[in-house]
């Protein structure tokens, strides 16, 4: 059974296993650990090149339907890269 307790800094420096996989025991799979510097990484690389998309097709193009399309790309690399940044913040390895 899992360990219910509160986690610590400690835990999350040492890491989670089995954190992300919900089947995690059933397959015999070594434990995994999340990349949490390389998804921030591809979530800055997002959200610029989502910022671009939007003034590409909003002033070049004109174009506000694929504009409004990367804006919301944009949007959603923001609140991956914030929540990334606040579990590195929180102490998780990766």
């Amino acid at each position: 059974m899992a360990d219910r307790r509160e986690r610590t800094r400690e835990d999350y420096e040492r890491g989670l296993p089995d954190y992300h996989d919900p089947t995690a025991g059933f397959g015999g799979a070594a434990p995994t650990y999340s990349a949490l510097t390389f998804r921030a990484v591809l979530a800055a690389f997002g959200l610029l090149s989502s910022i671009a998309g939007v003034v590409v097709f909003l002033v070049v193009l004109y174009l506000p339907w694929a504009a409004i399309a990367f804006g919301v790309v944009a949007l959603i690399c923001l609140v991956d890269l914030g929540w990334v940044l606040y579990r590195k913040a929180r102490g998780e390895p990766g």
